[in-house]
């Protein structure tokens, strides 16, 4: 038989955290993060990090594992991850995937093959050489050319997804999206349920606006100037995550602090709703609208438990 995985992701700033927490501990379950930035150390604010008292005893894995300065990218999440679970599988837990990267959940489910069949990295430098030079919008144009439906599914200033799919073109003559469509057709080798936690537009961009101003009273701008201290520096794949890049910019004299927070608020508006985008393109997932539920968390509990023992993950006796 399969073995079990639950999956809890969802759009920034909709709540997963907390909603992870309750269900880990109804289903005997253990955490992997899949998040790009929460795997870093002394990145905290601004990835709105679980702090240790939150965790309620539950195990958390993938979360303050690497340096600031270490790459981190899909391949190497779904190696550790799959790393983890077998840990927490041989503990006779549950692993329940928690975080807003889809790329990284899908990679994780279908279990994608990204082989790389060469090793002659000339033309990726090539690639990177040129973002540095003319910027990221002048990459994301050369994949536009030859791989439209990537153009539109990875952000300009995503450069490594950017380089990855030229990269991919470059050597083989084939879209990415083609053979990252191929690789989603695959059968999961996993018995799994895949629960999309969402809520009213508005409301969410609310929440984010509201979770950015705290993260500014938390020390975000203090918490980016040790970093950049330590030597932390743009074009490092940690830097470019929300929160990071913006203040970066800021302390860098790019541009003033109000213009950085109001770049900051709008651009997690949007990567909000590119996330929600990619996730309605998956399938088989299970859509737990909070507004349904009239923002009642037992409530939605119940309903994912329920869905779980549907599909044979638990028992009725494990809730």
């Amino acid at each position: 038989m399969k073995k079990p995985l639950v999956i809890l992701t969802g759009p920034t700033a909709v709540g997963k955290t907390h909603a992870s927490i309750s269900l880990a501990k109804r289903i005997g379950g253990e955490i992997i993060s899949a998040d790009s930035m929460q795997v870093y150390r002394r990145m905290d604010i601004g990835s709105a990090k679980i702090r240790p008292e939150e965790m309620e005893g539950v195990p958390h894995h993938l979360i303050d594992v690497l340096d600031p300065k270490e790459e981190f990218n899909v391949v190497k999440f779904q190696a550790m991850a799959k790393e983890a679970m077998d840990g927490i599988y041989e503990r006779g837990k549950i692993p329940v995937i928690v975080g807003g990267t889809g790329f990284y959940i899908q990679a994780l489910l279908y279990d994608i093959d990204f082989t790389e069949e060469d090793g002659d990295d000339s033309y990726r430098k090539e690639l990177e050489q040129i973002a540095m030079d003319g910027g990221a919008a002048i990459l994301h144009e050369k994949l536009q050319k030859v791989d439209p439906k990537s153009a539109e599914e990875i952000h300009e200033n995503n450069v490594k997804r950017v380089i990855r799919a030229l990269e991919y073109y470059h050597r083989t003559g084939r879209q990415i999206s083609q053979h990252n469509e191929e690789e989603r057709k695959k059968e999961s080798p996993y018995r799994y349920a895949y629960f999309v936690l969402n809520d009213d537009r508005q409301k969410l961009y609310s929440r984010i606006e509201d979770r950015i101003d705290a993260m500014i009273e938390e020390g975000l701008v203090e918490e980016v100037a040790s970093l950049k201290e330590e030597g932390c520096k743009p074009g490092m794949v940690s830097m470019q995550g929300l929160g990071y890049k913006e203040i970066l910019s800021y302390l860098n004299g790019e541009m003033d602090f109000e213009e950085a927070v109001r770049i900051l608020k709008r651009d997690t508006r949007h990567f909000a709703k590119r996330q929600i985008t990619w996730f309605k393109r998956e399938r088989d997932v299970i859509w737990i609208s909070k507004e349904n539920f009239d923002y009642d968390e037992d409530r939605i509990l119940q309903e994912i438990l329920r869905q779980l023992e549907e599909r044979g993950i638990i028992q009725n006796g494990d809730k």
